[in-house]
């Protein structure tokens, strides 16, 4: 790892592999305004008029990774072209469109909600209304096609993730984990609490955009109704 630059100590940048480099901003919590900037760098150097030859570029929560061919470029000429970019860069706050999930909150896809609102001193009617109020920001994609990291969450929802996750989380899951939201893209294993779920594909291989959602867009969830247990047919096992 890099020491930190002396003119940003919040800048940290890390080797990933010999062909990858990480800038990471990230503090304790999550700032708009470092992610927003992340945008900027990260568009201008996909850029064909950046001066910087990459192969790749992904922005992630309050950092980016760069991946780069160390045969052609020098590793160290990739890090001080990074940092004079990100001393640069400028807040995008114009990217992204505003998309509205419907969710069908409990029942058993949404089966941690009456235990989550519990932990955090709510009934299940004031949990759905604080995490439904709140406007969320696509961070990133990652983990799995189509899957988004939301920041935005409610303090008081945030929850650790679960100690054993479950082997089998249903597609359309509405999920939180630590202090973040998201929706499940497709069926697969996952830690993360299940609050419910929506209909609506997150992935699709047969759109001409297969992923629903991009960094920058902002999400709100949108109550179809809570329902108890018995009203669904399991899809969590």
């Amino acid at each position: 790892m890099f020491k930190n630059d002396l003119a940003d100590p919040t800048a940290r940048i890390s080797h990933v592999g010999i062909s990858g480099l990480l800038l990471d901003v990230a503090g304790a919590t999550y700032n708009e305004r470092s992610q927003q900037r992340i945008w900027a760098l990260a568009s201008r150097l996909r850029s064909s008029e950046s001066p910087l030859s990459v192969e790749e570029v992904v922005p992630g929560v309050n950092n980016l990774l760069v991946v780069f061919d160390p045969l052609a470029i020098h590793p160290e000429a990739v890090r001080a072209h990074l940092l004079e970019a990100w001393h640069t860069s400028q807040p995008d706050e114009e990217i992204g469109r505003e998309i509205s999930i419907p969710v069908t909150y409990g029942g058993d896809v949404g089966e941690d909600l009456p235990s989550l609102a519990e932990s955090a001193g709510l009934s299940v009617a004031q949990y759905v209304q604080r995490h439904s109020d709140a406007l969320y920001t696509v961070t990133s994609l990652g983990a799995m096609p189509g899957f988004c990291y939301m920041a935005g969450l409610p303090g008081e929802l945030a929850a650790p993730r679960r100690s054993v996750p479950r082997q089998r989380l249903a597609a359309g899951a509405v999920v939180v984990g630590g202090a973040l939201a998201g929706v499940m893209p497709c069926t697969a294993p996952s830690g993360w609490h299940a609050l419910g779920h929506t209909e609506l594909a997150l992935f699709d291989v047969n759109r001409s955009t297969p992923c629903l959602l991009a960094p920058g867009d902002r999400v709100r969830f949108v109550p179809k109704g809570i329902v108890t247990a018995a009203s669904y047919t399991s899809r969590i096992y």
